[in-house]
C-alpha cells in the first residue's frame, strides 16, 4: 500500500500518485532476464561415468563463474545436462531432441563412438563442441573437438620413449572406436623417420567388455618390452591394470589423458601399476619446470584459483570442459544469444589467440580443434601428492631443453 503525504511539494503528489495508478493499474518490475540454456550432453552413467560425473562437477562450478561476471548478455547460463549412458544408440536420441530445439550450439558427447554417431546429423549445424581428443572433426564442419589430438599426444609419448631409450614398445588397445583411433594414429607415427629406432613388440586387443585381459599381457610379457601403451578409458582400463599386477609385469606403463581422472586414481590406488605415465595437455601445475604463453599462464592461474575455491582439483575432465566452455561462452558473449549456427561456427574458426588452460588457440592454424602437436605433454601420476607432475616438453620434449 502506499503512502500520499500531503505536505510533500505538488510535483512529488502528482508522482506519487502516478505511481499509485501504475500500482493499481498491475504494474509490475520489469522481468528478470531469461536464462540462456546451453545443452551438454554427456556420460553421467554406464562405462564412462566416471569422466562425465566430474564433468559435470568442473562445467557446473565454471557456470556460476560465467554468470557472475554476466552470463550471456545479462542472461544467466543454464547448462542443460543429458545423459548419454555412455551409449552411441541413446547419445543420437538425445542429440536428435537437442537439435529439435534449434540451437546454436552443444557441447559434448565426452567418448569417440558417442561423437562419430551424432556427426551425421550436424550437415547443417548446430555446432558440436564434442568433448573427446579423439575425435578429428574435416576442416570447415559443423564439429569442433576439445584438447591437443589423440594423434598428437600419442606422438609426444613415442618422442618421450625414445628420449627414455624405450625402443620396444608393445600397445594393448580396445576393439571399440577409442581403440581404433589410436591404432590408426598408431601406424601413421610409427612410419614416420623419426620413430625408425622404435619397434612395437606386441599390439594384443580386448574388448571393453572383457572382465579379463591375461591372455593379452602374457602375450605383452612374452615379446619383453620396455614399456607398454595401455589405450582405453572408463572401467576397461582397471581391467588391464588389475592384468598387469596380476601377472607381475614391472615396466613403464602409458596411456590416454582420458584416464587423468583424479577419483578414478585414487579408487585404482591398490591395483595400480607403480609407473604410471599419460599422454597429456598443458593443464597440471608446472612452476619451477617451465613457462608458457602469457596467456595461458594467466589462464591456468585462474582456473586454479577457481577450481580451489569450489573444493575441487583440476584432472583431465577440467581440462576437457574448461577451454570448450569458455570459447564458447566467449563466442555467444560477442556474436549475442540469437547467432546462428552458420555464425558461431565462422566465429570459432576464426580465433587466432585465444589463452587457454590447455595452450594459445589458433583455429585457422589447426582447423576445427585450435591446437597442435606443441600442445601435447607427457606426465607421471604421483601418489604420494595425488597430481600430475609433467615429464616432458611440449611434443615429448625433454624438460631440460626448455
Amino acid at each position: 500500500m502506499t503512502i500520499i503525504n500531503h505536505r510533500l511539494p505538488r510535483f512529488a503528489l502528482f508522482l506519487s500518485a502516478l505511481l499509485l495508478a501504475s500500482s493499481l493499474a498491475g504494474g509490475r518490475p520489469a522481468a528478470a532476464e531469461e536464462p540462456y540454456d546451453l545443452h551438454v550432453i554427456i556420460p553421467l552413467t554406464g562405462n564412462a561415468a566416471l569422466l562425465g560425473q566430474e564433468e559435470q562437477q568442473f562445467l557446473t562450478l565454471l557456470e556460476g563463474q560465467v554468470n557472475r561476471e554476466g552470463g550471456i548478455r545479462g542472461r544467466p547460463l543454464r547448462l542443460v545436462f543429458h545423459d548419454d549412458q555412455t551409449n552411441p544408440q541413446v547419445a543420437v536420441q538425445i542429440a536428435t531432441e537437442v537439435i529439435a530445439k534449434h540451437p546454436p550450439i552443444f557441447l559434448g558427447p565426452s567418448i569417440v563412438a558417442e561423437c562419430n554417431a551424432i556427426t551425421p546429423l550436424l550437415r547443417d549445424g548446430p555446432v558440436m563442441y564434442g568433448f573427446s581428443p579423439g575425435v578429428h572433426p574435416d576442416p570447415g564442419s559443423n564439429v569442433f573437438s576439445v584438447s591437443t589430438s589423440t594423434h598428437d599426444m600419442m606422438a609426444a609419448l613415442l618422442r618421450h620413449f625414445r628420449l627414455q631409450g624405450w625402443t620396444r614398445v608393445a600397445l594393448i588397445t580396445s576393439t571399440d572406436a577409442t581403440g581404433q583411433d589410436v591404432d590408426k594414429g598408431i601406424d601413421q607415427l610409427m612410419a614416420l623417420p623419426e620413430n625408425k629406432d622404435l619397434t612395437i613388440v606386441a599390439h594384443p586387443h580386448f574388448a571393453i567388455g572383457d572382465v579379463t585381459v591375461s591372455a593379452q599381457i602374457e602375450r605383452v610379457r612374452a615379446a619383453d618390452p620396455q614399456v607398454l601403451v595401455a589405450w582405453t578409458t572408463g572401467n576397461a582400463i582397471a581391467t588391464i591394470f588389475k592384468g598387469i599386477i596380476q601377472a607381475g609385469l614391472d615396466i613403464p606403463i602409458a596411456t590416454t589423458n582420458g584416464n587423468q581422472n583424479r577419483m578414478q586414481m585414487v579408487q585404482y590406488t591398490g591395483f595400480l601399476p607403480k609407473q604410471m605415465y599419460y599422454a597429456s595437455s598443458m593443464f597440471p601445475p608446472h612452476e619451477g619446470l617451465i613457462t608458457l604463453d602469457p596467456r595461458v599462464e594467466t589462464a591456468q592461474h585462474a582456473m586454479q584459483r577457481a577450481v580451489a575455491a569450489g573444493g575441487l582439483n583440476p584432472d583431465n575432465q577440467t581440462s576437457i570442459v574448461w577451454d570448450a566452455l569458455l570459447i564458447t561462452v566467449d563466442t555467444l558473449r560477442k556474436l549475442g544469444p540469437d547467432a546462428t549456427p552458420a555464425q558461431v561456427r565462422e566465429h570459432i574458426a576464426g580465433i587466432t589467440d585465444f589463452g587457454g588452460i590447455n595452450g594459445l588457440y589458433n583455429f585457422k592454424e589447426v582447423p576445427q580443434r585450435g591446437l597442435g602437436a606443441d600442445a601435447a605433454i607427457v606426465t607421471r601420476w604421483d601418489p604420494e601428492q595425488q597430481r600430475w607432475i609433467w615429464v616432458s616438453g611440449p611434443g615429448g620434449t625433454a624438460l631440460s631443453s626448455q
